[in-house]
């Protein structure tokens, strides 16, 4: 099925922006493709006409916001309009905050914070000008799950969420411009390999780890049906719970758990990843992180999971006030 719809998507060229374009382009949307890797994206756009798909790719760097705005032109322009923005571009940096180079944790927030703030800032112009428009954020449960070890990541999401928040209440004028934020599970992205990794040690993403496509089916969702809030993959409802019941214990039992990984894991170099500039490896759809498991034990997992967290909360409280 044909769509005239022009549909952005930042962050295309590996992981859930790649999923979005694949599943996107079998629907049959207008794609504008946004990467720094120029290479990926013109093969993801093959891909994507091979579909059936009109693609434009645009080469952009989401921390440079003359690049984000010629984007936003170029998409607009190419098809008399934008109708949806899909900000997906994000990096990742682990390691002890004082210990990270401090360019590193700029870096992160010029990214994952600024770069889908430019984003919105180059976007709702055009879609006020034509009355209409959806921002769909893809956020992730670190907005409300804080990471230890990746400071500026949970910074970065956090203010994300609150950001959001505050456009919405502005945008309450405008009933058929949508903002659409996601907070996915923790998914297998190659985004964990182009991490900037200041631990010394392999970064693995702890289960229950999703497939990326939950991110595309919600954003697919997003556009048909726009709501607020979409929480892809059921850990994130039980990780978002547990921290509302005990936001510090959880934070302490979660810093707990990396720690122990940490003494454990295996070692390796100190590398600035992705972060500066675009890698040759990792431009898949999954990172291939993912144990195949049924349905029902992702949800055990993920009940697992959250019950762990606040049963270790639980008894790091017991513990503190059986001292006092």
């Amino acid at each position: 099925m044909k769509h005239t719809k022009t549909i952005v998507i930042t962050g295309a060229s590996s992981g859930a922006g790649r999923a979005t374009a694949l599943l996107l382009a079998s629907d049959g949307y207008r794609l504008v493709l946004a990467a720094r890797n120029t290479k990926a994206l013109e093969e993801l756009a093959d891909e994507c006409r091979e579909l059936g798909a009109a693609v434009l790719v645009v080469t952009t760097d989401v921390t440079d916001t003359e690049a984000v705005k010629h984007l936003a032109n170029e998409a607009a322009a190419w098809n008399d309009g934008i109708d949806v923005w899909v900000n997906n571009a994000g990096v990742l940096a682990a390691g002890v905050f004082e210990e990270t180079p401090w360019e590193v944790h700029e870096r992160v927030i010029a990214t994952n914070l600024m770069g889908y703030m430019r984003g919105a800032h180059a976007v709702l112009p055009f879609f006020k000008a034509q009355g209409h428009g959806i921002l769909i954020n893809n956020i992730s449960i670190g907005g409300f799950l804080p990471v230890p070890f990746g400071g500026a990541y949970s910074a970065a999401k956090f203010a994300l969420r609150g950001f959001f928040e505050a456009l919405k209440g502005e945008l309450t004028g405008w009933p058929a411009i949508h903002v659409a934020d996601l907070f996915p599970a923790f998914l297998d992205s190659p985004g964990i390999q182009h991490a900037g990794n200041y631990t010394g040690k392999v970064l693995k993403p702890a289960p229950p780890v999703y497939d990326t496509s939950v991110v595309a089916r919600a954003v697919q969702a997003s556009i048909l049906h726009p709501r607020a809030t979409r929480y892809p993959g059921i850990a994130s409802r039980f990780f978002k719970l547990g921290h509302a019941i005990a936001p510090l214990l959880v934070v302490k039992a979660t810093a707990m758990v990396m720690k122990t990984y940490f003494k454990t894991a295996d070692s390796t170099a100190v590398t600035p990843g992705n972060l500066f500039d675009t890698v040759d490896y990792g431009m898949s759809v999954n990172g291939n992180a993912r144990p195949r498991l049924t349905p029902v034990t992702k949800k055990k997992l993920a009940a697992g999971a959250a019950l762990a967290i606040i049963g270790l909360a639980a008894t790091v409280l017991f513990n503190k006030s059986s001292k006092v």
